[in-house]
């Protein structure tokens, strides 16, 4: 089981530091919930001994390719649909569990076949986006989603502060916690680093079908982005979403914003439509695709400009 990086509340410091970027927050103007100003990484001391997870229950995340030596450095958000037993089925009944307003169907095993072809890290969340959304800032109303593509979520309603932070500290903090850890070490170590978070979307959503295969997602920086998009259009046959059928903002995504732009490396989000996953066969095929652009796009980033 690969260590469990979970920050202790940090004492004598402003209470607008934040403990993970180690920075003075320059937002004080949000709500103190958290006890902490940083808009990303909040903390409430006062809750620090609840726990959600029995210790019967799996850990918050799972990690492949632990020592893989690519420069490749992969995230799966939403691989996992589990809920912690103290929260039962949040008032859900099994089929809406297993739908994608639950996880992201098919891209844990798009993600492991991905990191073994490449050799490298990656890092899967155990638990559905329903308890808490690892891929949303914590301040955004869809981080613990009342509704979910026109489906109330009954135990998301009205929940409180305290209930929020614990789910906070433990799913959410634990899995970012151990992603900040490998990225900050490979970056001591110099070791080159190229962000992909790897997703799964819906053949159709509220009534209209999606035409794209794939979805090449970026935000500000275009650098990965651009290359895979021509990768993927020399296949004729795919149709290629450019920031379709989502787009990053810095208000519906973190781990885009907050380890690719900040931290100024290669990065990009792969989406793939869900029914093109739905067999091992179709994971295979995808993994494939989705290696042998990889290994290109690398080689062309480092091409001098």
């Amino acid at each position: 089981m690969p260590p469990n990086f979970e920050l202790a509340a940090a004492k004598n410091v402003p209470a607008s530091f934040c403990h993970i970027h180690q920075t003075p927050s320059a937002d004080q103007s949000l709500p103190r919930a958290f006890n902490d100003g940083c808009r990303d990484h909040k903390l409430t001391p006062n809750v620090e001994n609840q726990t959600l997870l029995g210790p019967d229950e799996p850990p918050p995340f799972q990690i492949v390719q632990e020592h893989g030596h690519s420069a490749y450095f992969l995230t799966c958000d939403h691989g996992g649909k589990l809920l912690p037993r103290a929260l039962g089925t949040l008032g859900l009944g099994p089929t809406d569990l297993d739908r994608h307003i639950a996880w992201d169907i098919g891209a844990a095993a798009l993600a492991r076949k991905l990191s073994d072809a490449l050799d490298a890290w990656l890092i899967v969340q155990t638990y559905s986006r329903l308890a808490i959304d690892c891929n949303r800032p914590l301040h955004s109303p869809t981080s613990i989603a009342p509704i979910s593509e026109a489906t109330p979520i009954p135990g998301n309603q009205q929940i409180s502060a305290a209930d929020a932070d614990t789910r906070r500290r433990t799913i959410f903090q634990p899995y970012h916690d151990r992603i900040v850890a490998e990225l900050d070490a490979r970056k001591i170590l110099g070791r080159p680093t190229m962000l992909v978070a790897v997703h799964s979307f819906t053949p159709e959503f509220r009534g209209e079908r999606r035409p794209w295969h794939v979805g090449v997602l970026y935000h500000r920086d275009a650098r990965l982005a651009r290359i895979l998009l021509d990768l993927f259009r020399d296949e004729s046959a795919l149709v290629v979403g450019d920031n379709q059928p989502y787009a990053v903002s810095d208000e519906s995504d973190y781990a885009i914003p907050i380890y690719g732009e900040r931290r100024s490396i290669p990065h990009v989000e792969i989406e793939i439509r869900q029914d093109l996953l739905a067999d091992e066969s179709g994971q295979t095929e995808w993994a494939q695709r989705l290696t042998l652009a990889l290994v290109q796009a690398e080689q062309l980033l480092k091409r001098p400009q």
